[in-house]
């Protein structure tokens, strides 16, 4: 039936949606300007704007014009075809996260809110009528390589109606399908998977600066404020869903972007006035800035595979100096390295690049007592297993004699190093030594 939510596990659903094959076409938007709310909707957006604004700074006014249509859209997730994910992520701790999801936790639709959750848990709270799900800390979720690889692909699942988790349960040993279909916001230092930020309005927060202040949130006062934006927005999209559903918008975006995006600018058609050009623009900007991160995100992981190959080429020892490992990576002649700034990459750029994965240079003393700035092997481990998981650890073990072998992939030499790394005393560990 038109307008109807299909719900997952209850027969299959035609991935085109539910109006495919009736003949006719869906159309763009609310065409009677009655069906809009008289403008009602634009009415209460901007109200819900201004409160979200109130309690937090955003890092942009697109980005909380995607957040107030991001809680809206929870309002009616029945009538949606893709669930997007909010990643609300910052450098360190008071950028605002948590609060962020406070506001969230007052306005959306049935939240739940977790700080750590088992998958089993999560696909059994999500329900045919999906609540939606909000994480703090996150990263000690997703805090290891390779962890909790189960409820990462239960969360990217739920971005697409239809993608049930299967399970044997029951005395019958029955399998039964369990729905993942849910809108989801989780908080993050640093990061999270990019199989879920690819799926999600992404929020990239930042400390407060001195001259920037927000209403200090206490429950007592902000709760029922909030709670009464947010029964406004059920009773205003409540009646819309059936439209809602039958909405097929022009979007600026395409692809996994524009799956993501199309629940927020479906918000935006409904409530009209300034939305619909506003959603599409935050939608334009923010897809955009993402686009830039990932080829910044490229770029790194491009350094540490090519880390990877230098330490290899030098035979794998515990240590390289800065100078040695940034001359080795300006010889090769298909990486970007020599064309990286001004005058090629040199080793304030490295520092710079490594920094964002946690590793920093530190003093050693290499042969004949030289000290000189360089990077531990061990320190690059995580990063190369997260980053770069098909780099197997097959490695001999570190050699002490720094001298690399006399070939390389490219098959030219690396510069000499400027010596051996000296070995420990019987009673140490064998290895660098870091300058005191």
């Amino acid at each position: 039936m038109a307008g109807t939510a299909q719900q997952e596990g209850t027969g299959p659903v035609d991935a085109r949606g539910p109006d495919h094959g009736t003949g006719s076409q869906p159309p763009q938007g609310p065409a009677d300007p009655e069906e809009r709310g008289s403008g009602e909707g634009a009415e209460l957006l901007d109200e819900l704007r201004a409160a979200i604004g109130k309690y937090v700074v955003l890092p942009s006014d697109e980005a909380l014009t995607a957040v107030t249509l991001w809680v809206a859209a929870t309002h009616i997730q029945t009538a949606l075809q893709h669930a997007p994910r909010l990643a609300v992520v910052g450098p360190t701790k008071g950028c605002g996260k948590s609060r962020v999801l406070d506001v969230l936790h007052e306005t959306v639709h049935q939240p739940i809110m977790t700080v750590n959750m088992s998958t089993a848990v999560l696909f059994r709270v999500i329900g045919k009528n999906p609540r939606t799900i909000l994480v703090d800390e996150a990263d000690t979720i997703f805090s290891k390589a390779g962890e909790n690889e189960e409820l990462r692909g239960l969360l990217n699942a739920g971005h697409q109606r239809n993608r049930p988790a299967w399970r044997i349960s029951g005395p019958e040993h029955k399998p039964t399908p369990y729905p993942t279909f849910a809108m989801a916001a989780l908080a993050s230092i640093g990061d999270l998977p990019d199989t879920i930020t690819d799926r999600a309005v992404v929020l990239r927060m930042q400390k407060r600066k001195p001259g920037e202040k927000v209403t200090p949130f206490r429950s007592r006062y902000a709760t029922p404020e909030l709670n009464a934006l947010r029964d406004k927005l059920a009773a205003w999209l409540g009646p819309l869903r059936g439209t809602a559903g039958r909405m097929a918008p022009t979007m600026p975006v395409e692809d996994r972007a524009a799956d993501t995006w199309e629940p927020l600018v479906i918000i935006a058609d409904l409530a009209g006035g300034h939305w619909p050009a506003s959603a599409r623009a935050a939608c334009v900007a923010m897809t955009r800035f993402e686009a830039v991160q990932d080829e910044q995100t490229n770029l790194k992981t491009r350094l540490l595979r090519d880390i990877h190959r230098v330490f290899e080429a030098y035979g794998n020892p515990e240590a390289l100096s800065s100078l040695d490992l940034v001359t080795a990576l300006l010889q090769d002649p298909d990486a970007p390295w020599a064309e990286h700034g001004t005058n090629g990459l040199n080793a304030y750029h490295l520092g710079r690049m490594l920094r964002d994965f946690d590793i920093r240079p530190a003093n050693y003393r290499f042969d004949k007592g030289r000290q000189a700035k360089g990077y531990a092997r061990n320190r690059f481990l995580d990063s190369w297993a997260r980053h770069c998981p098909d780099l197997t650890e097959t490695a001999p073990a570190p050699t002490h004699d720094a001298t690399p072998p006399h070939r390389t992939a490219q098959g030219k030499p690396p510069a000499a190093p400027a010596g051996s790394l000296p070995i420990s005393p019987p009673s140490g560990t064998a290895g660098p030594k870091r300058a005191r």
